[in-house]
């Protein structure tokens, strides 16, 4: 996900293990036990929750209601856990992986609630809560990884699955879960456990404490403008937005923030140079001001706790460990592909660079490009050669428009059918709910959609769920094929913006590239909602990280079709269409600066795989050693006082590390998959449900490849994203 990370809703380090138990079990069958707690009765989060679809009681949940309710959910989960421990039957795939798949009900239906709105309408409170309870989380999920005894049963299993009758769903949940206790520490001494307990402990409380800092840091700074003048080259809907920022303050004049509705524009379009620098001076030192909210130590010791943990368990290094259960399974494979795009971008790049350095000369820019510069100047080459920009297009995306288009895309494709539900309960009063109909199949899954920014809301674009897909396993069923499961459990899926809002002369209006964004997150969306696995653990996005990103990447690609923007793009005010030379110079722009934002993306992968590649604590300036390994992708000079691992939320509070690398390695598979929808039609009915059936409703329960060559019918092939991003152009 671009600018967020697919599964916030669970605690970050925590996350990468939540395979090794499911956190998220179908709430369906909960039913509420004895009471152990005295104030059971009274926190909402311990009830059984009589609301459409059983979603949360939002109004009713308070912070002080989740930590008692995580203790006791946990004392329930181990009981379950025992039972499993204490069974005398012999160890098999019903009592052991799937009573394993199937413990923790309570426990995980309320901690995406928690993390959910830790990330998307937090408090301080609310962030008190997520830290009081990661370390709960992590230590109990550590007391079944460890267990010697359950971690037995695991193997016996495991090591008989030739000899059992088990459907592929059924040998990929054997094999995670038993991966899962090898890479959880399960193998380890006595000694070496405990501080495996103490490692995991301690990065789920920093990796919290991370995205607590950057958030910090994101609303500390405003830029307050007073004078007109030093609002030149600003377009009229980003004054207006900016003068009821400054207006919702108290305060006469414009207020713009680092909020990316704001910061985006104001780098592409102001043109003092001096207030661009001071927005990127801005931007680039969140959380490296020396300050309470200071990163430096946490990108240091999250990246020495990794490489502790993979080192005790045999690694040499964390992205060894990380890499193992990933397409890309060694950082040598990852390192020889970052390298061969490198090599395909680094000539347009240069040309990409030289071009707007010479146009920037021919408007009276003296010296280099810093990197203030480059937005504005690229945006302004842009309009020039394509007589289009960002802008220009705003008047005919209104996001009302933009969401009923990319609802409807969906209808066209696969039939789906949105109903929005107010009587749904909402975790804040902006979000939207749709019923999600899927013809004779009924309603399959909840979307949420939650458009602008907030004061607690981190920033980018990301989806996550309240509840994921399952099925109802039927009690008694002894057979081990997975076809005579029960009922779908519908899944609750959620996606999270930071759009412009509305002000009272004009609606929310997006740029292209923000329309590109909610496409992207409603790919990661219909995985989530199509599922149809049995096992939670393997259902939507629940995949290897480096193919989480191909239902999302592949959804961009109308964002460039005139025959799909022909359906509904229309000037907010005129209700005329785009104009069709407009949508020409939009396709034909689709390479523009592709060499450049190539580069720019692969510096990010470099600088993640550098940190995890350590085979030693480091101890030395983090600038420098940044600065080292994104060279060999870096264009622009670098800024002094800038530091972009101190806020690198998807390595330090995501689940990207190590696997930055994945959304180019994604776009590898997008491309060459859409170029079946180029060579059939874009809204060719057959070739969507080919993508539907062996991609969006298996989810992980077959492997990524197989997936792929289910639907395409051979090896991916890395010529379509050559290309489209024109790189064999000269």
């Amino acid at each position: 996900m671009r600018g967020g990370a697919t599964g916030k809703s669970v605690s970050k380090e925590f996350a990468n293990r939540k395979s090794q138990i499911n956190y998220i079990c179908p709430v369906h069958n909960f039913t509420p036990m004895t009471n152990s707690n005295p104030d059971s009765n009274s926190n909402p989060l311990l009830q059984e929750w009589n609301t459409p679809y059983e979603l949360p009681p939002f109004e009713l949940i308070r912070p002080e209601h989740f930590r008692p309710a995580v203790e006791e959910a946990i004392i329930i989960a181990r009981r379950e856990v025992d039972e499993v421990i204490s069974d005398t039957a012999e160890p098999g795939f019903r009592n052991t992986i799937e009573a394993l798949e199937n413990a923790g009900e309570l426990l995980n239906r309320i901690t995406p609630i928690l993390f959910n709105l830790n990330s998307s309408d937090t408090t301080p409170e609310l962030q008190e809560a997520a830290r009081e309870v990661s370390p709960l989380l992590t230590n109990f999920a550590n007391d079944i990884t460890l267990n010697p005894e359950l971690f037995k049963k695991v193997k016996s299993v495991y090591d008989r699955k030739e000899s059992m009758a088990l459907d592929p769903e059924q040998l990929i949940l054997l094999d995670r879960r038993y991966k899962g206790f090898v890479r959880g520490g399960a193998g380890l001494s006595e000694d070496d456990k405990e501080k495996f307990r103490a490692i995991t402990v301690e990065l789920s409380t920093l990796s919290l404490k991370f995205e607590e800092n950057v958030l910090a840091e994101t609303n500390d700074f405003t830029l307050h403008l007073a004078s007109e003048d030093e609002l030149s080259g600003l377009p009229a809907g980003v004054r207006e937005s900016a003068s009821a920022l400054a207006r919702e303050k108290g305060m006469e004049g414009w207020l713009f923030t680092l909020h990316a509705p704001s910061y985006v524009p104001f780098m592409q379009y102001a043109d003092r140079r001096d207030l661009r620098e001071r927005m990127f001076r801005a931007y680039t030192r969140r959380a490296f001001r020396g300050n309470e909210h200071d990163n430096r130590e946490l990108v240091l010791r999250i990246v020495e706790l990794r490489l502790e943990m993979a080192r005790l368990l045999g690694y040499e290094n964390y992205a060894s460990y990380a890499l193992e259960e990933r397409m890309a399974s060694a950082p040598e494979d990852v390192s020889q592909f970052l390298q061969k795009l490198l090599e395909a971008s680094v000539p347009a790049g240069r040309r990409d660079l030289k071009d707007v350095e010479e146009f920037a000369r021919t408007l009276g820019h003296e010296g280099r490009l810093e990197r203030w510069d480059w937005a504005y100047y690229s945006e302004k080459l842009r309009m020039v050669r394509f007589s289009i920009d960002d802008e220009a297009l705003r008047p005919y995306m209104p996001l009302d428009k933009v969401t009923e288009a990319v609802l409807g895309l969906a209808t066209r494709l696969y039939r789906l059918r949105f109903v929005v539900n107010r009587e749904i309960p909402v975790y804040n009063e902006e979000v939207t709910a749709y019923e999600v109909h899927d013809g004779s199949n009924g309603i399959i899954a909840i979307l949420m959609l939650d458009f602008h920014p907030r004061k607690g809301k981190s920033g980018g674009a990301w989806m996550t769920g309240f509840r994921e897909q399952s099925r109802e396993q039927v009690i008694g069923q002894e057979s081990l094929t997975t076809e005579h499961q029960g009922r779908r459990i519908i899944p609750v899926v959620s996606l999270v913006m930071n759009f412009t809002r509305p002000t009272t002369e004009r609606p929310s209006l997006l740029s292209h590239s923000e329309m590109n964004t909610l496409l992207h997150e409603f790919g990661h969306a219909l995985h989530g909602m199509l599922s149809d696995c049995t096992y939670e653990s393997l259902s939507g996005t629940n995949v290897k990280r480096d193919f989480v990103e191909l239902p999302s990447q592949i959804m961009e690609n109308w964002a460039w079709e005139k025959e799909w923007l022909d359906t509904w793009a229309a000037h907010y005010k005129t209700g005329e269409k785009i104009p069709s030379e407009m949508l020409h110079s939009l396709r034909e722009s689709i390479t523009y600066n592709e060499g450049y934002s190539c580069m720019r993306q692969l510096s990010f992968g470099l600088l993640d795989m550098a940190w995890h590649m350590l085979e030693e604590p480091f101890r030395g300036d983090i600038v420098s050693f940044e600065r080292t390994a994104m060279a060999p992708a870096e264009l622009l000079p670098a800024a002094e006082g800038a530091c972009m691992s101190v806020s690198f939320a998807h390595l330090f509070s995501g689940g990207y590390a190590a696997g930055y690398y994945g959304y180019k390695w994604a776009e590898v598979l997008d491309a060459d998959a859409f170029s079946l929808f180029r060579e059939k039609g874009i809204f060719d009915r057959e070739t969507a449900e080919s993508f539907r059936r062996n991609i969006l409703e298996k989810g992980g329960s077959r492997e990524p490849d197989e997936l792929f060559r289910a639907f395409r019918g051979r090896e991916p092939s890395p010529d379509a994203l050559i290309e489209r991003s024109g790189f064999r152009k000269t």
